[in-house]
């Protein structure tokens, strides 16, 4: 057949390249700079964005093909193999740098001073014991920590559950001078909604 690459919007696309393309829909733009599809740059209007991305990876092989010079179809469909395979790992390279982000936060949440005590007072609470039981158990904490130096403040949740029951512990913390000390903690109970005083 007739090489048409690269013949503009009425150039006849080969139906056997006519077909989702993976590189324009995880690259978008930097495939649409690469390969002569400019209308890829809506890529930076809002809300466009995300309906932009379907239509990349469903028309994206067509728009590629007609907007520049290919040798073949077989030059052709290696290009755009090559696009996918970088697509691929950039977005596995943003997924393992995102989760590593999350588990870090998460990390110097349940490490901070504020956390730990808060998970003392709950163990050492006769009523939060007599609620939810011992062993106690915690899950990793949601909230900010705020620093400043010597100074900071905590506003945290965490899950604290037991053999008998479980609940939400909710905390408040302050940091001064260099030492933290709970201002406000109290577990609520999941099956009641008593919240008891972890500081009394």
């Amino acid at each position: 057949m007739e090489n048409t690459s690269g013949g503009g919007s009425t150039a006849t696309v080969p139906a056997e390249i006519d077909r989702w393309n993976w590189g324009a829909f995880l690259l978008n733009w930097i495939w649409g700079v690469g390969n002569n599809t400019f209308i890829a740059l809506l890529m930076f209007v809002p809300l466009v964005n995300i309906a932009m991305l379907f239509v990349l990876g469903a028309k994206g092989s067509a728009w590629a093909w007609r907007n520049r010079r290919w040798e073949s179809i077989a030059a052709f469909k290696a290009a755009q193999r090559k696009w996918a395979r970088w697509g691929f790992a950039a977005t596995g390279l943003f997924a393992l740098l995102f989760a590593g982000m999350f588990i870090a936060i998460f990390a110097s949440l349940k490490g901070s001073p504020a956390y730990q005590m808060a998970v003392r007072a709950v163990n050492s609470s006769p009523q939060a014991i007599q609620v939810i039981g011992r062993p106690v158990s915690t899950g990793t904490p949601s909230g900010s920590i705020r620093v400043s130096g010597p100074d900071g403040e905590a506003s945290l949740a965490f899950s604290a559950e037991g053999p008998v029951g479980s609940g939400t512990v909710y905390v408040k913390a302050t940091k001064s001078l260099g030492q933290w000390k709970l201002d406000k903690a109290v577990l609520e109970d999941a099956e009641s909604g008593q919240r008891i005083d972890l500081l009394e």
